[in-house]
């Protein structure tokens, strides 16, 4: 059946109405103001509200056109074609879920560490940088990346990213994706369930109040599923309440006698959190994690909408230059390396990361309801995620560039007390008295603020600075930094088991290649087995990581950025041979170009990490620096005897050798799809796609959040009210999805 033009492509082609072209002019002088006056401010601090205007007026613009355009023009999303949600609906893994619902819990899944975390980091090269990256990069190709890999798998049964590869593009570069994606995973999983165990460890407040998230998920599921079917608005009504309940609870756990049995040691955390994952994998999709996403995605989206808010109240300045001496000289604290290409590696998730193409081949393509909402859920799903790592930013460069660096350089720089840090920040070109840093740990009610690395706890120290602005004033600001880490790790979690879920089906795809039951990724044995590998896998390296400092998931973390974004260059070049070998060749440059733009970076960061003879960024260089030492009988840091330098040794090894195995599998990928556009290129009838047949859908929803008028009169002529998300009476379903 030929795909349709959706009407809404047509009234946009018809011109707009002098009212909406009006307010979206304003939207275009907001944005444009914002990114005028952080462009031409030198030496003056510039409101961190221009920042904020400045994101929100370019994600607008680019929400209404441009991915209007690349739904309805390029991918020509088919509203009348059943999803594999419809078609294949088990209701365990396959289930046409309310795209409300849906929205929540693709959000929640791959919003983790990345947009929180990164660009604290980057901070250290300036605001202007990271916060440039961070819209261009998603709006060009953070968000077409994922919008794009959740329809074509969508249109392939909800394949895996590296199952697609092995079927499109062939089974040697197949091969290599499928090798270097589940490779990667277990180490993004590892990562992240890390900072979970480090937010989490001996806080009681957010043990509790995140555990309590896990039976108000259940009651939401099976209200939704069985109790009162299709009522979302009355769910979220009473999910949010009982989160905003169990958050209030969590301080007064904290300060009762139940303080102790939520106060857990991180090899217990390590413990629960593999529990956790093998159960939200293996459940029916409806019962835990779709209900529990989606309610961790009003925590996450209030909050950082009230911090927006809170900027605009309280009009912070950026305190942060806009742009350091560390982006040229390349030999910043918080992290080593210039401008280019550290800075697009270190702020992955909020612009651009490989992880989302895994769910959005993972858990979203088998459960989105019609092919219209992939605009909303993959592309405005991004946007919303790249707006958290603005906040992000906005909360790192608020405060005092002097806090800032005693915060997050090592240890080994600032030294363990508040004179040597102050110190230490003066011979970096900024300057922070002792009575300043020992007031700062004070007012968040911490011991001291040297040396936490990792940008977690610089970013809810921002936070503190502009919610205790608005609310409670300086005596509020303990609660606001608790309540920070808090958040960070319920953010953080939900990537967790969505992840582990994702790694589960990529698992069952490879080895429905040797055995072909797998393929079906409910099968029982299957889905136990995979789910126990996969949780195995990423726990191993956690609990290893947790026990040894040097080891585990430590071995491995100075991968994360490289490995994430060569995961990203492998599905936008999937996306590429997929738009060429559909027709769409005049369209390809809209992955091709982000594509091209990756691989720069990836492949560059890769050398340098190979190559450089600067043992702060080379391993193999690092590796030699230890080894000579070993040799002399001395003893450097982080290592504190001679078997941790035994480790550092090995852990570089490990770390050099993978980063080469990673950077040859993403060029064979690259090679090979290459090839394989070329010969689709030349003989198109020659490489068929592998797509499941056009089936008519049966099932009435809106494409937005809220319905058009004429939406709205489909609904009422199939008579299904205002909601949406269900099957047409007339065809005999009868009850709501």
């Amino acid at each position: 059946m030929p795909e349709t033009e959706p009407a809404s492509d047509n009234a946009t082609r018809q011109g707009m109405p002098p009212k909406t072209i009006a307010i979206w002019a304003i939207v275009g002088l907001i944005g444009a103001a914002g990114w005028t006056m952080l462009a031409l401010s030198r030496g003056e601090e510039v409101s961190a509200a221009w920042m904020v205007g400045a994101a929100l007026g370019s994600y607008a613009i680019a929400y209404r056109f441009y991915s209007r355009f690349i739904a309805n023009r390029v991918l020509k999303v088919d509203k009348t074609r059943a999803t594999p949600a419809e078609r294949l609906d088990n209701g365990v893994d396959f289930h046409a879920t309310d795209r409300r619902v849906l929205l929540g819990h693709h959000f929640a899944a791959i919003a983790g560490a990345g947009p929180l975390v990164g660009p604290v980091l980057a901070a250290q090269m300036g605001y202007l940088p990271g916060t440039i990256w961070i819209i261009v990069g998603v709006i060009f190709a953070g968000a077409v990346q994922d919008m794009v890999v959740l329809f074509f798998s969508m249109r392939r049964d909800g394949k895996s990213l590296g199952q697609m590869a092995r079927d499109e593009i062939g089974p040697v570069g197949g091969a290599a994706a499928l090798i270097a994606v589940f490779m990667i995973m277990i180490i993004l999983l590892a990562v992240l369930a890390l900072v979970v165990v480090n937010a989490l460890a001996g806080s009681p407040w957010g043990t509790f109040s995140i555990a309590m998230t896990i039976p108000i998920a259940f009651l939401m599921g099976f209200y939704l599923r069985v109790l009162r079917p299709g009522r979302v608005t009355e769910i979220s009504v009473i999910g949010v309440s009982l989160l905003l309940l169990a958050i209030v609870s969590g301080r007064w756990v904290a300060e009762s006698s139940w303080a102790d049995f939520f106060t857990l040691e991180p090899a217990t955390l390590v413990i629960w959190l593999v529990i956790y994952g093998f159960i939200a994998s293996v459940l029916p999709v409806w019962m835990l994690l779709a209900p529990r996403d989606y309610l961790s995605t009003f925590m996450k989206i209030g909050t950082i909408t009230l911090l927006a808010l809170g900027v605009v109240v309280a009009l912070p300045n950026m305190k942060m230059d806009a742009v350091t001496d560390f982006a040229s000289r390349g030999d910043g604290p918080v992290f080593a390396g210039s401008m280019f290409p550290f800075v697009f590696i270190t702020i992955a998730c909020g612009a651009l990361s490989g992880f989302h193409a895994l769910v959005s081949s993972g858990t979203t393509p088998k459960m989105i309801q019609k092919e219209t909402q992939v605009r909303m859920i993959g592309y405005g799903s991004m946007l919303m995620e790249s707006f958290v790592a603005i906040m992000a930013m906005v909360a790192a460069c608020i405060i005092d560039p002097g806090l800032y660096f005693a915060m997050n350089a090592p240890a080994g720089v600032v030294g363990d007390t508040v004179q040597s840090a102050s110190q230490a920040v003066a011979s970096l070109g900024y300057s922070i008295t002792p009575d300043q840093l020992a007031a700062a740990a004070k007012a968040v009610e911490e011991e001291t603020l040297l040396a936490r690395t990792g940008g977690a706890p610089t970013l809810a120290v921002g936070m503190s600075e502009i919610f205790s602005q608005v609310v409670g004033g300086q005596g509020m600001k303990a609660f606001w930094y608790h309540f920070a880490i808090m958040f960070e790790a319920l953010f953080i979690l939900t990537t967790v088991d969505a992840g582990t879920r994702v790694g589960r089906f990529m698992l069952q795809d490879m080895l429905g290649n040797i055995y072909k039951p797998f393929r079906d990724v409910s099968w029982k044995p299957g889905l136990w087995s995979a789910s126990a590998i996969v949780v195995g896998a990423w726990g191993y390296f956690l609990w290893v990581g947790v026990h040894d400092p040097l080891g585990g998931i430590y071995q491995l973390f100075p991968l994360f950025g490289i490995a994430n974004q060569l995961l990203a260059a492998v599905a936008l070049a999937v996306c590429t041979t997929l738009l060429v070998k559909s027709g769409r060749l005049k369209w390809a440059w809209i992955t091709a170009i982000p594509l091209v733009w990756d691989v720069a970076v990836t492949l560059t960061a890769s050398w340098q990490k190979i190559f450089s003879g600067d043992p702060k960024i080379g391993f193999f260089s690092q590796r030699t620096v230890y080894q000579n030492a070993i040799d002399d009988g001395k003893v450097l840091p982080p290592a504190k005897n001679m078997d941790d330098m035994h480790t550092v040794v090995l852990n570089c090894t490990v770390d050099g050798v993978l980063s080469v195995i990673f950077a040859v599998l993403i060029i064979v990928v690259l090679v090979d799809a290459t090839r394989m556009c070329v010969k689709a290129i030349r003989n198109p009838a020659g490489h068929p796609l592998d797509e499941v047949p056009h089936v008519e859908s049966e099932l009435v929803a809106p494409a937005e959040l809220w319905p058009t008028p004429e939406e709205k009169a489909e609904l009422v002529a199939a008579g299904l009210g205002t909601e949406g998300g269900m099957r047409k009476e007339s065809a005999g379903a009868g009850g709501r999805s």
